[in-house]
């Protein structure tokens, strides 16, 4: 089958859908042979901190030979799906990268995510998606210059979750890739 881009990136803050939409994306696109990196399943291994990893927890040098890896993995090769929250800034420039941003223009659907993904109290909820936005703006800044990562301009599909559901979200993708179901 032939896609309309070469690789996906898909990029968006904390409790948003990146990781649901790349899960789901894998039994549409694994069978092409599409291979899939979630960058902060990896921070989380490399950290051992498995709840909420902020930018911080890793050395300014081992964040750059990351995105230095994403952005050439786009670049030169083809079939990666690649999330993370700076993908899609990373592949702004490249043509034949599709590029996702997730939103969610509910703050409190955003805050029930994590409640129930992670099993904490509304109040540490909130907490959490404040220190982690803020500490990782702030470093990205400091390393890559004072850029809006998520602005809406980089991507070819912004997709907010609150209206648009796990299923519908995974069809709005594969139709901008031009997949056809057999």
């Amino acid at each position: 089958m032939q896609f309309a881009y070469d690789n996906i990136a898909i990029s968006g803050g904390i409790a948003v859908g990146t990781t649901t939409l790349f899960n789901n994306l894998k039994p549409y696109l694994e069978p092409y042979g599409f291979k899939f990196k979630s960058i902060g399943q990896f921070v989380r291994e490399h950290t051992k901190e498995n709840v909420f990893p902020v930018a911080t927890l890793v050395s300014d040098d081992f964040d750059r030979e990351i995105e230095r890896k994403v952005r050439e993995t786009f670049k030169r090769e083809k079939k990666w799906v690649i999330e993370s929250w700076l993908a899609g800034f990373l592949a702004k420039d490249l043509k034949k990268t599709l590029k996702i941003l997730l939103t969610c223009s509910n703050e409190a659907l955003r805050i029930d995510r994590i409640v129930n993904r992670d099993g904490i109290p509304v109040k540490e909820a909130k907490k959490v998606i404040k220190k982690r936005e803020e500490e990782n703006f702030k470093k990205w800044r400091r390393l890559y210059g004072d850029h809006d990562f998520l602005n809406p301009d980089y991507y070819h599909l912004c997709i907010d979750t609150y209206s648009s559901g796990q299923l519908e979200t995974v069809g709005k993708v594969l139709d901008a890739l031009g997949y056809k179901q057999k």
